[in-house]
């Protein structure tokens, strides 16, 4: 009786079609926990390919079962009912799985290399330089593959390349429209493809866009995340950096200098002035050695004007540097010098006092 069952069993084609699949699918699940531990102690010494391999682990793990599916699919008798359907879900499938792992691949590739070079350092260049062409040549090149996989399972629709076929065949005004409506998306592709290349702009430089300070912390494969001073953020298209102009503090060096204005009175001594400078900038951590120096740059008829210009390591210590000039030099004028520090107050007192007598 048992053998008339199993029999039975193996006449109705989906039951053995379908118990195929499930050993397929247990044994390309096998294939890959085996496979994947097997690679990751052979990729410890390449820290790139290990990187790779775990970005792959869960999309391979849909991609496994998938491709074993795919012959039991296809070796299953056509006169099986819904095969043709199940056939068309598990190719889609596949092709989703398959995009899925190439976007992963690069992913993981790029993090590999952007984990090779440290920003933590104090000369940190070359691993902005690295890092921003990583992850904005990564994602434009996961935005392809998208598009791609996306186009290859919408021509596994009949219906979809008739609609193409229909599409081209009218492609006059449509095709307009469709240039106009993609060229956004085109236009940051190519932009960030620029920048990645050309650099104008790296991760954590130090921009002025739009009159606002701040660091760039994203780069996507649209648009930038510039991180102001005060903790706010800036989204800015990608093309903006490529056809406005804008200032950037750290495009070759993060070296900078910094300057402070004062007003005082005609009679100021100078050279008391320049030695507390240089004595406030020596004990200072944030100067770098490089500039300290204190001139006369302009005059009105009430008061002249200093500028005292020092130098420091990157633009965040250059503003603390500049804070802590600003304030030693006018406390060192309130205690030695009150007398040749603007008096416009006191003047404006006298002419009220004038008017009210007279």
């Amino acid at each position: 009786m048992g053998g008339d069952l199993i029999d039975a069993l193996w006449r109705d084609h989906w039951v053995a079609t379908a118990l195929l699949a499930l050993a397929a699918v247990v044994v390309a699940l096998v294939a890959h926990h085996v496979l994947t531990r097997l690679l990751r102690r052979a990729t410890r010494g390449a820290p790139i390919v290990h990187s790779v391999l775990v970005h792959c682990e869960s999309a391979a793990g849909a991609a496994f079962p998938l491709l074993a599916l795919q012959p039991v699919w296809q070796l299953a008798p056509n006169t099986l009912h819904l095969i043709e359907s199940v056939r068309h879900v598990n190719g889609v499938l596949l092709i989703a799985a398959l995009t899925w792992l190439a976007m992963a691949a690069i992913r993981g590739l790029a993090q590999g290399v952007i984990d090779q070079h440290r920003v933590d350092v104090e000369d940190n260049m070359h691993a902005r330089r690295i890092h921003t062409q990583a992850r904005v040549l990564s994602r434009s090149a996961m935005v392809l593959v998208l598009i791609a996989g996306a186009s290859m399972a919408l021509m596994t629709f009949p219906g979809a390349r008739q609609v193409g076929a229909s599409l081209l065949a009218s492609a006059g005004v449509l095709g307009i429209i469709g240039g106009i409506a993609a060229r956004p998306v085109f236009s940051n592709l190519i932009a960030g493809l620029q920048l990645a290349l050309a650099q104008p702009i790296r991760l954590d430089d130090v921009l002025i866009v739009q009159g606002e300070w701040g660091r760039v912390e994203e780069i996507t494969g649209t648009y930038v995340v510039l991180r102001i001073w005060d903790e706010r953020r800036l989204v800015i298209p990608l093309q903006w950096f490529i056809e406005n102009p804008f200032q950037n503090w750290t495009r070759t060096s993060a070296q900078i200098h910094q300057a402070v204005y004062l007003f005082v009175d005609f009679a100021t001594p100078l050279e008391p002035l320049r030695a507390e400078l240089q004595r406030v900038v020596e004990a200072a951590p944030q100067w770098d050695g490089r500039t300290c120096t204190l001139v006369i740059v302009d005059a009105t008829e009430r008061a002249m004007k200093i500028r005292a210009l020092v130098s420091a390591r990157a633009s965040g210590p250059a503003f603390e540097l500049g804070c802590l000039v600003r304030e030693a030099l006018f406390g060192f004028m309130a205690r030695e010098y009150p007398h040749c520090l603007p008096t416009v107050r006191e003047l404006h007192k006298v002419e009220q006092a004038q008017a009210t007598l007279a």
